[in-house]
């Protein structure tokens, strides 16, 4: 049986924004997309129940609006996805439950879940940080975040196709690699993103060098440093060489920059279809589990991002 494409939707303006990139997504990988929105009754007793250990079952009355609106919420947004993609198959869900743990039991299922990076609050909606970071974190499959106002997925490159039917070839999918843990899951989900889209693969490698007790070696010999340069650049290319041989359609473009990872993802996410990051798998109960490059793009990218999580 063949995973599903899964947006999360609550009806703000970022889950709509999510549940379009998903449907893109799925439309060029050839799969279902499955809308899911989770509700829940927000009684005093509900939102207190963690504390209190009160009955969590919601009243008749809030159940019923509630689940009223999760099916306005989903089945507007798939009347609005089918328009928009004929032929695409779209299925929705409405599940009652605390949504990060409703998401992660969903995105088990899932080719990749698609969230919203920013929510209508606490009260309004549930696609905030406190929901959408925990899922990031804690989910082992692929979560892309996209955040409403974002460019149109797989924008052409200008000159190249009409933005109206997204003909041209996209802009540049960008993978973040650290050469310490280059694993295949996250190689895997690169080169198909980039296949999909038509698109060139760059990969931004960032690095520096190190500093051994307070000495600088680069700053006493400008040599060292250029030295490491070519090194870091050369294992840069030893690590993609079997990659390229998979995906001969996929151009790749290699940069291998000194200094913060971070700073030159964000920077590289301006002018990028996607970014990809990846994200180490930690199953201890406690900890943020998001690594600080992924936390700082997630913040601060201006393009949907991907994080995939690896061993």
């Amino acid at each position: 049986m063949s995973r599903t494409v899964i947006a999360a939707v609550d009806g703000s303006a970022e889950s709509l924004a999510a549940a379009d990139w998903a449907a893109h997504e799925a439309q060029m990988r050839r799969l279902p997309l499955h809308l899911l929105h989770v509700w829940q009754d927000w009684s005093r007793a509900f939102a207190h129940a963690p504390f209190t250990g009160l009955d969590t079952t919601p009243c008749e009355g809030a159940a019923t609006a509630a689940q009223h609106y999760a099916e306005q919420v989903t089945h507007e947004a798939s009347d609005r996805l089918r328009a928009a993609h004929p032929g695409l198959e779209i299925s929705v869900e409405q599940v009652h439950g605390r949504p990060a743990e409703v998401l992660l039991s969903a995105a088990e299922k899932a080719e990749v879940l698609v969230v919203g990076s920013r929510g209508l609050g606490s009260l309004a909606g549930f696609l905030t940080g406190s929901v959408s970071l925990p899922v990031i974190a804690h989910a082992e499959r692929p979560v892309v975040a996209v955040r409403a106002g974002e460019r149109a997925e797989c924008e052409p490159l200008p000159g190249t196709g009409d933005h109206g039917d997204r003909t041209g070839p996209c802009l540049d999918v960008v993978l973040g690699l650290d050469l310490s843990r280059p694993c295949d899951e996250l190689l895997a989900y690169a080169f198909e993103a980039a296949a999909a889209r038509a698109a060139t693969l760059r990969v931004v490698h960032g690095w520096s060098v190190p500093v051994v007790e307070g000495y600088d070696p680069a700053a006493a010999d400008p040599g060292h440093g250029v030295a490491l340069g070519l090194r870091e650049a050369s294992a840069l290319t030893d690590v993609l060489r079997s990659w390229r041989g998979k995906f001969p359609q996929v151009e790749v473009k290699e940069q291998c920059l000194v200094g913060r990872p971070a700073g030159h993802l964000v920077e590289a996410s301006k002018e990028a279809s996607l970014l990809i990051v990846g994200r180490r798998i930690r199953r201890a109960a406690v900890g943020a589990h998001i690594g600080p490059v992924t936390h700082a793009v997630l913040h601060h990218a201006t393009t949907p991002v991907a994080v995939v999580p690896h061993l």
